[in-house]
Order: C-alpha cells, then sequence, then structure tokens
C-alpha cells in the first residue's frame, strides 16, 4: 500500500495530492442541465441542481482557469450536462485557449448541438472533442435518450469527423442486452478515420433507473467480445484513462476501454473536477467537494483561491473505492463525466 508524501514540497506554483500525483487536467461542468434523458443518467422529471443563474460565469471560470494555469494545469475540459447548452461556449473556449500556460481544450458533448458551434468553437481554437454516442440506430437511441433525435447527431458526427486538426474520440456507454451487438459497427468508424472509439462501463450515478438491473458489463468482458470481433487487435500504450488500448492493422483510428467502474487507472489521476456551481472535487467518487465560489468572487491576488485548491487536492483520495461506492448524487450531469 502506497503511503502519503509528506506536503512540505507543495508550494503555490504547483498542484500535487498525498501520493505524488500532479494535478494538470481540470474537468469543468458548465451546466448540469442537458437535453437529452439517458436512461442511465437521468429520469424524465430530473430536476436542476445548478440553475443556470447559479452556474459559474464567464468572468469566474476566467479567474479560475488563470488560477489553475499558475498550479501546474496545462489541459482543461468543458463537460456538463450537455455544456453546448451554455450560449457563452465559444467565449469560453476562446478565453481558455488565452489562458497563459493552457496547452489543450476540449468539450464532451452529445453533439446535438454541434452543428449551431461546431464552426465557431473550431475558430476559437477548439483542440478535442469527445462525442457520447451509445448506438448507430435510430430507434435505439430514442430508446436510450428519450429523444428521438439520431439523424441530427449522425450528421453532426460525421462533420466532426471530417475536420482535419480536430481530435475526435467518440465514447460508447455498452450496456448488456442494449448495445454490445454494435460493437464491430463503432470500431469500423476507426478503419478510414484517426479516430478513437472508447467502450466504456456503466456507473453507479444515474437517477436510480438501470444500475442494478443486470446491464453493468465490466471492462473485462468488453475486452473478450472484442477479441472475438476482432482477433487481430494489437494492444498498444493509450492515456492513462484508456487503460486498455489497441489498434487493428490497416485501420486508422484506435480503440480504447475504459474501466470507469472497476477503476483501474486511479494510481494514474491528475484530474481536478469543479462542478458548474463551483465545488472542487478531487475524485469522480468525493463526497462534498470545497466550496470555491467565495475565493472565485473575492477580489485578491487569487491566494484564497490556491489555498483551497490545494486542500482540495490534498484530500484526493488514493483511489476511488477510497473515496467510496455510496456518492449521494443521482446523476453525473452533477460533477461532469
Amino acid at each position: 500500500m502506497s503511503q502519503p508524501l509528506s506536503t512540505g514540497s507543495t508550494t503555490n506554483a504547483e498542484l500535487a495530492d498525498r501520493y505524488g500525483r500532479k494535478v494538470d487536467y481540470l474537468r469543468l461542468a458548465l451546466t448540469s442541465r442537458c437535453n437529452l434523458r439517458c436512461v442511465y443518467c437521468m429520469r424524465e422529471e430530473h430536476a436542476e441542481v445548478v440553475a443556470p443563474r447559479n452556474e459559474l460565469s464567464v468572468q469566474e471560470v476566467g479567474r479560475l482557469l488563470e488560477v489553475l494555469a499558475g498550479m501546474g494545469v496545462e489541459k482543461v475540459r468543458f463537460t456538463g450536462g450537455e455544456p453546448l447548452l451554455r450560449e457563452d461556449i465559444v467565449e469560453l473556449v476562446r478565453l481558455a485557449k488565452s489562458t497563459e500556460g493552457i496547452r489543450k481544450v476540449a468539450i464532451t458533448t452529445n453533439g446535438l448541438l454541434l452543428d449551431r458551434y461546431a464552426d465557431e468553437l473550431l475558430e476559437a481554437g477548439l483542440d478535442a472533442l469527445n462525442f457520447s454516442l451509445d448506438t448507430m440506430d435510430a430507434q435505439r437511441y430514442a430508446e436510450i435518450t428519450r429523444r428521438d433525435l439520431y439523424p441530427r447527431v449522425e450528421s453532426n458526427l460525421m462533420r466532426v469527423l471530417g475536420h482535419p486538426g480536430l481530435e475526435v474520440k467518440v465514447n460508447v456507454l455498452l450496456m448488456r442486452g442494449s448495445n454490445t451487438d454494435e460493437i464491430g459497427r463503432f470500431v469500423e468508424l476507426t478503419r478510414e478515420r484517426a479516430v478513437t472509439v472508447r467502450f466504456m462501463e456503466l456507473m453507479p450515478f444515474d437517477d436510480h433507473q438501470i444500475w442494478r438491473t443486470g446491464r453493468f458489463l465490466g471492462a473485462d468482458k468488453m475486452l473478450e467480445l472484442l477479441r472475438q470481433h476482432y482477433p487481430a487487435i494489437e494492444s498498444v500504450r493509450g492515456t492513462a484513462t484508456e487503460y486498455f488500448s489497441f489498434t487493428l492493422p490497416g485501420y486508422r483510428g484506435s480503440v480504447a476501454l475504459i474501466p470507469a467502474f472497476t477503476r483501474n487507472f486511479c494510481s494514474k489521476c491528475t484530474r481536478l473536477r469543479v462542478t458548474s456551481g463551483g465545488r472542487a472535487m478531487s475524485c469522480l467518487y468525493s463526497r462534498e467537494g470545497t466550496d470555491l465560489r467565495p475565493a472565485l468572487m473575492a477580489s485578491d491576488d487569487g491566494a484564497a483561491l490556491r489555498e483551497l485548491l490545494q486542500e482540495c487536492v490534498h484530500q484526493k483520495p488514493r483511489d476511488g473505492r477510497e473515496a467510496g461506492d455510496g456518492a449521494p448524487r443521482t446523476s453525473m450531469s452533477e460533477i461532469g463525466g
């Protein structure tokens, strides 16, 4: 069992936890609102956790990014809910790109509004986009999302996949008895395109809908199914999150498995999450978090905000199991993906 490091080495210029993991990646949920009601995330009547008027403002986001960049954060991902529901999303991407020290700006989206924002986001400097899509069947899409909008989503996916210079990943949450028969269809997206398709585990933040109904499919079973379809897959080194990463001979893209629930990658976690209401969460499974709002609104030099961020990261657990499985939130939209 690893032991916490001394906190004496942490300075205002760095953000590191007790286990020596340097935090260099911010996942900022811009809103808890969403325009879909996926069966593994939200009930149709899901109540807003943070009202739009209480979401972090552009000014607060700018202050947070500036302070975090000064502490070593280099990558920012805007999440939700659905981040494109923020009408100032282009301004926020432009702000992040202009922040000294931020090297990469990304968005995770369900793709519904990309026809409205894609060109402006690219002009603003967006580096990467994760496109959440669990099926390429129109009827099944309506069943999963409770919205009959697949043609628009498919069109938007093809649009961004064809854009040179934009790093695109397609996130597919696999559920037993639901969409596992589409593994091959998704993998084939990587044949002619430099895209990464990532198959993900179901998480226990689903508004108490389907988590305990036998839909969970672990990464080990995903790997078994993947090898059945594609015996020639070759293991490659992926990112810290992409615990299992593969390529196929002759294919331009890659495939990865994300063990989000079984949590194989916790030892390499360098993330800090901030909710749309301004609470910093050192772990996806953290229960309370640290309220940054007062410090974000203060007129000081950022010292109080830096101190809060250091305290939050210092409490980062060794892994998600240490943080606890019984997190009280009911939906991933409350903390961001």
